[in-house]
């Protein structure tokens, strides 16, 4: 029989390196004011957030509508938008960010599976 390849979330993340065990992430989110889906990400990142980064994130909520400014500064074109600016590479995710494997590896905390 075939040994299954299925892997629990911490090896996963122990084996992508996990960004460093230290390693702090800058993340901004740009949202459009209270909508559902802007609430929904907003919720979702939060979660992803206190699971695998607890305590090593400095998240930023944008709401577009206050601040549309930033709109062509940081070149968003679709919200909601997650940036992350620190670690680098800087990595742009776009959604409600409920897929939460692919935001794990747009974050850089697990490899990419083919």
């Amino acid at each position: 029989m075939a040994q299954k390849k299925s892997r629990s979330k911490q090896s996963r993340l122990e084996s992508a390196g996990a960004g460093g065990a230290t390693e702090r992430y800058l993340l901004k989110l740009y949202v459009t004011g209270a909508t559902a889906r802007s609430l929904r990400a907003i919720a979702n990142l939060k979660g992803i957030c206190e699971e695998y980064l607890k305590g090593r994130y400095h998240l930023e909520v944008v709401d577009i509508y206050r601040r549309p400014e930033l709109l062509s500064r940081d070149q968003i074109v679709a919200v909601p938008t997650l940036i992350k600016k620190r670690p680098v590479p800087l990595r742009l995710l776009v959604g409600d960010l409920s897929r939460t494997e692919l935001v794990l590896q747009g974050l850089g905390l697990v490899a990419h599976t083919s």
